[in-house]
């Protein structure tokens, strides 16, 4: 009995034994579980996707100066042309006339393309250059000077168009992209933020509402587009204030807002009609408000009436002060000028003066503004 009992001991010690040797020596069991994936890197700020949608609608403009109008002289200083363009390359030495003045932007598939009044208004020629370098003739559909507006339109299929933005919903600090072809060196985005918005009594236009930004614009941007995040328009970049001829970080453009309504006007009839009443007139100062009397300092003082105008028979004076164009009150003279020009010829509008401390309605049969640069 003690002998098989041993053996007993024996037999199980040799295979506890062999048991823990299999354990060690065997080989780990495959993996079920997949590692984690790094964490990806946070995407780049960038504004591709807008440049990449607003750029193909954004167009050189090249034009051909008639030849009675002399060029000024100062243009073949080395120090000017840099500024003011040069000619196209494609060009021979003999024609001297035909340089890159601006740019342009499609906003219609029929070809309609919108710029500067200031870069087509003297063109003899137009030729308009693709960003895909398609190149076609254009011809002036009208020109707005008041607002430095101008539509011309080609005859080309499959055109990019810009869309148009809402630039009642942009706010200062918002970023922008400023699109064109500053100097000829060929299509360029730059960025900036929105600087201002209203910008006006700048003697640039007659009627300006600008927005101002610190995308750098230079000449040659002129006619191109100003464009918000999402690739869409807010307005025509037109002008810089700048005292060495390069961008300094003020620039201005043309909202959207009187882009469209000048746009259709040119394309509805070739010129835009506004309201005039014939009247001059004066932001009312500290100074003048206590010459007057006055206890507001909003409002237009009407300087001076045009003889036999639609406000003289109507009975305005000088040294009325206006409140209210047709229920809307006047802040300035630059709040009177847009809402009159607003108003349809031949039809009545009511104006709301302040004479003599007492208040006072009339009724205006507005006439047609005329030409500020008549021929």
């Amino acid at each position: 009995m003690r002998r098989l009992w041993l053996l007993f001991a024996q037999t199980v010690t040799v295979v506890l034994a062999l048991y823990f040797v299999y354990s060690a020596l065997r080989p780990a069991p495959p993996a079920t579980a997949t590692a984690a994936p790094a964490p990806a890197a946070p995407p780049l700020a960038s504004y591709r996707d807008a440049a990449a949608l607003a750029m193909p609608a954004v167009v050189n403009i090249l034009t051909t100066q008639a030849p009675k109008r002399a060029a000024n002289p100062m243009l073949k200083d080395p120090f000017f042309k840099k500024f003011f363009g040069e000619r196209r390359p494609d060009d021979d030495d003999d024609d001297d006339d035909a340089s890159s003045l601006g740019s342009g932007v499609i906003v219609s598939a029929d070809g309609y393309i919108l710029t500067n009044n200031h870069v087509v208004e003297a063109a003899e020629q137009i030729e308009v250059v693709l960003a895909d370098g398609r190149k076609a003739p254009a011809r002036v559909v009208g020109l707005d000077p008041e607002t430095d507006l101008a539509v011309i339109k080609v005859a080309l299929d499959k055109l990019p168009v810009m869309v148009l933005g809402h630039v009642e919903q942009a706010r200062v600090g918002d970023v922008v992209l400023a699109i064109g072809n500053p100097f000829g060196v060929g299509q360029t985005v730059t960025m900036g933020i929105i600087s201002a918005l209203g910008r006006n009594n700048l003697h640039i236009n007659h009627f300006e509402n600008f927005i101002q930004t610190d995308a750098a614009i230079n000449f040659g941007n002129s006619g191109g587009a100003l464009i918000d995040g999402r690739g869409k328009l807010l307005g025509i970049n037109a002008a810089i204030y700048s005292q060495s001829g390069g961008s300094v970080g003020i620039g201005f453009a043309i909202p959207v807002s009187t882009v469209k309504t000048v746009m259709d006007e040119i394309i509805k009839s070739g010129h835009v009609v506004r309201g005039w009443i014939g009247v001059e007139s004066q932001d009312i100062t500290p100074e003048l408000a206590h010459s007057f009397g006055l206890s507001r300092q909003s409002g237009a003082i009407i300087a001076g009436v045009v003889k036999n105008g639609p406000a003289d028979r109507a009975g305005i004076k000088p040294g009325d002060i206006l409140l209210a164009v047709e229920g809307r009150a006047v802040g300035d003279t630059t709040d009177m000028l847009n809402l009159i020009a607003q108003l349809a010829p031949g039809g009545k509008a009511k104006m709301t003066l302040l004479r003599k401390s007492r208040e006072a309605t009339l009724d205006v049969v507005v006439g047609k503004r005329p030409p500020t640069n008549p021929p």
